[in-house]
Parts: C-alpha cells; structure tokens; sequence
C-alpha cells in the first residue's frame, strides 16, 4: 500500500511539474507577442507602410496596420487598449482629444508637417482677391485657428492679439472676405460647385480632390516656428512610452526609402521632422494642453 501512495504521489508531482513547464511555455509566448505591434491610421493601405512592415520584419517585429478613419476612434483604439500606437494626427488635435476626452496618449516619435494651403480656380494670387470673395475653411477647431492664421499672413483677416493655435472667428477682428466653415471633407467641394471662390484645404483632401499645385496662391512657411503645433507624431498610452519598440517604428519611418514613398504620395508637400526629441514634443503638447484648458 505504500508503494502505491509513492507511486501516486510520483505522478502528482510529475504532473505538477508538467503543468509548470507549461505554464512557464505560456508565459514564453505571451512575450513573444510583444514582437507585434498594432497600428491604426486612417490610411493603411499605402504603400510606405509595405516598406515599414518589411524592415521593421528584419528586427524580429510584425506589423499589423489598421484603418480607422475616424480621428477619435483612432486615438480611442489605443486609449482602449485595441491597438498599441497611432498615427494621424498632429500635436494639437492629440491635445483637444486628451484635454476634452480625459485620454493619457503621448508622442513618440514625430513624422512631418503638412501644409494648409489656400487654392483657387478663380484667382492665381491673394493679391487679386476681392473685398467679400467667400473663403471655404475647415469647420473642426484645430484646422479652424490654422486657417484663420494662414489667412492672417495672407493680409485676408486681422486676429486679436495676433491669434493663436486656438483663435475662432469671434477672434477676427477684421475681414477683407468672408469666411465659410464648412466640414474638411468639404473644402474641395465648395471650390468646385462655386459656393466659395477659394477655400483652405489640407494636404490630404486636396490630393484626393485632384486640386494641383498650381492651384495654390498662398502657402505656409513650413520652416516657421509657429507650425510646431502641426507636427504629426505617433501616440501611444503614457504608461506604454517607453517600450524600445517605438524607437525602431521612428528609425522604419525615417529610412530613406520609406521618406522617398512618403514624399512621392504627397507630391512633396510637407517637411520631415524626425529631428524633434521625444521630450521637445511633449513639451509642446503640455504646453497646449495648458492653453486649451485655460481656455475652456
């Protein structure tokens, strides 16, 4: 009968054993999912992001992109835990979201600015522009208080105080036009159905509403100081900031081959800015999370 309880007792503790060697194989894989990343954009079908997944593949990390066209359910996906970092957004909307939806996502890299340009069909330079020609500016409070700068440097609108990245239109002071806020989706089409005789649009939208080059009369400086606010950046949660992945995704973005694609899909339109630490960012993000509060 002894025999026998050692004997069973041998098979408990073998077993015991067994299922600890498992667990410790379960925890290996677990880690090994931290060699994928899942990213959200609202774009992930372009072709940079082929490049991306590929030299990201030799440092032992897959890739996963997303599309989410949805600004704020891009930043949700990572707030909620759905994705592990996003891509889409410049320093400014990233500050409305986490100011006005209690989120906790910071920059970890930055990518480029885009410009904000003014294009017409009607008149090749802002000089031209009659008093009250109706302008077309995106309507979401961001790209708003941008628009309303641009057209300050144009000559077009006077700003109290000189505006900021937060000025409405209840800041103009004065008007040489009249402005039109309409959603962004929609700058290209008030252009083209006549509504408006010129209209602000991004990048983006005039690419996608065949607007050229050569339809632009008046254009940032994207060396000017004051466009920080604009800089695009991957965000991650705050807790997540410093996994050394995100170093790699930065070094994937800023090879050469992956600008060059970049820089191809916006027919040159933007400026790099992988100079910009991690703490010069987020600096600038306090800093307008600051100013949003205080202006609410």
């Amino acid at each position: 009968m002894k025999n026998k309880i050692v004997s069973v007792l041998g098979i408990l503790v073998a077993g015991a054993l067994t299922m600890s060697m498992a667990a410790c194989a379960g925890s290996d894989a677990g880690a090994t999912d931290e060699s994928k990343i899942v990213l959200v954009a609202d774009d992930g079908t372009e072709a940079h992001w082929t490049l991306i997944k590929d030299k990201l593949a030799d440092e032992g990390i897959e890739l996963e992109v997303r599309t989410i066209t949805d600004g704020v359910q891009l930043n949700q996906a990572v707030q909620e835990g759905e994705a592990d970092i996003n891509l889409f957004q410049h320093l400014i909307f990233l500050s409305d979201f986490n100011v006005n939806s209690g989120g906790t996502l910071v920059p970890v890299g930055a990518t480029a600015v885009y410009p904000l340009a003014l294009y017409s069909e009607k008149y090749t330079d802002v000089a031209d522009i009659p008093e009250g020609t109706k302008v077309a500016i995106p309507n979401n409070p961001t790209n708003l208080a941008r628009a309303l700068l641009n057209l300050q440097r144009a000559g077009l609108v006077e700003l109290k105080d000189g505006g900021s990245a937060f000025s409405s239109e209840a800041d103009i002071t004065s008007s040489k036009i009249e402005i039109v806020a309409v959603d962004s989706n929609q700058t290209v089409t008030a252009l083209k159905d006549g509504s408006a005789d010129a209209a602000i649009v991004n990048n983006t939208q005039a690419q996608k509403g065949g607007l050229g080059d050569d339809l632009i009369i008046f254009t940032e400086d994207l060396d000017n100081p004051e466009l920080a606010p604009y800089i695009n950046i991957f965000a991650v949660k705050d807790e997540n900031k410093d996994d050394p992945r995100w170093a790699k995704v930065l070094e994937a973005y800023h090879s050469t081959e992956v600008e060059a694609a970049v820089t191809e899909l916006n027919q040159g339109n933007l400026q790099f800015k992988g100079d910009w630490t991690i703490a010069d960012l987020q600096a600038e993000l306090t800093d307008l999370e600051d100013q949003l509060r205080a202006n609410k």
